[in-house]
């Protein structure tokens, strides 16, 4: 294991919960603990794969309205269309005392037509599953305004694809993979304005669709995430996102991602996001642009 994949790690098993996830007392408050303590939107919406944060990056925010003496928890249905494929993303995530985040993903990627040109078949699906965790290291980003301290955490992905001998055959190294992650987020609420970069460790290809690592590059490269958020109000924010992405397969070359948003909580149970999002190139199709659609529920 890397040096710094050990420190994700090592952050997420040492990094001390609040006092009241460790006071029996709470676990007799029942629903009491569902309080939405925290302000509306500061839970972010659920990521494509199943974190809090954006459309495409991962945030330092804690998914759910559980304030430090609550949990939160939320599901989401997110449909991505590009031109020549389709991505369906449902799952679930728990926030617990704005903390501890734990979330799951299912991912089932749909080649419409390409399916076809390539021999596999028309229509034909990949699938994944993510399970992951994250942990609020340092700093506060509501509460934090009279520092330049960003709220800071840590986290972990494990991505599972249910294609082992289509990887394979593209040359790809493995169908699981884990992706380690640190996330820093800054809130202005005197600007409106929220601003995040995230340095993720991954060999996933086009997220884990296409496996991990490949004949080109089968180590860890140290990719980027990025984001702004403007909140024109309490329950309407545009923004924009930018990921990058490892290139290690030699049958395709991999772009790097983005999109343009809004996002519309209609309370803190229900949230709307749509996006622009451009993936690039995947496999033998180029500009692969289009819509994203997702919706969250939550407690």
């Amino acid at each position: 294991m890397r040096g710094w994949q050990g420190v994700v790690l090592g952050l997420i098993c040492s990094a001390g919960l609040s006092p009241a996830f460790a006071d029996d007392s709470m676990l007799d408050k029942g629903l009491g603990l569902l309080d939405s303590g925290k302000l509306l939107a500061t839970g972010g919406v659920s990521n494509v794969e199943g974190a809090g944060g954006g459309g495409l990056a991962t945030w330092a925010l804690i998914s759910g309205y559980g304030s430090r003496d609550g949990v939160g928890f939320n599901a989401h249905g997110t449909y991505i269309r590009t031109g020549d494929y389709s991505l369906w993303s449902g799952g679930a995530a728990i926030g617990l005392f704005d903390r501890v985040e734990l979330s799951y993903a299912h991912q089932s990627f749909d080649t419409q037509h390409v399916g076809a040109l390539l021999g596999l078949g028309q229509g034909f699906t990949i699938d994944q599953d993510i399970y992951g965790a994250k942990v609020k290291v340092v700093g506060d980003a509501v509460y934090d305004q009279d520092s330049w301290l960003p709220q800071i955490a840590a986290g972990v992905q494990y991505k599972h694809n249910d294609r082992g001998w289509l990887i394979k055959a593209i040359g790809g190294a493995s169908d699981d993979g884990t992706d380690y992650y640190v996330a820093f987020t800054k809130l202005f609420l005197a600007q409106s304005l929220l601003v995040d970069a995230t340095v993720r460790e991954t060999k996933a290809n086009q997220f884990g669709i296409l496996g991990f690592g490949g004949d080109k590059d089968n180590g860890y490269s140290t990719e980027f995430e990025g984001s702004a958020a403007y909140l024109f109000s309490r329950n309407f924010a545009v923004g924009a996102e930018f990921r990058t992405k490892p290139d290690n397969l030699g049958i395709a070359r991999e772009d790097n991602a983005w999109d343009l948003f809004a996002a519309y909580f209609l309370t803190k149970n229900v949230s709307l996001t749509a996006a622009y999002v451009d993936l690039g190139n995947i496999v033998i199709k180029d500009h692969q642009n289009g819509a994203y659609l997702s919706v969250q529920v939550g407690l």
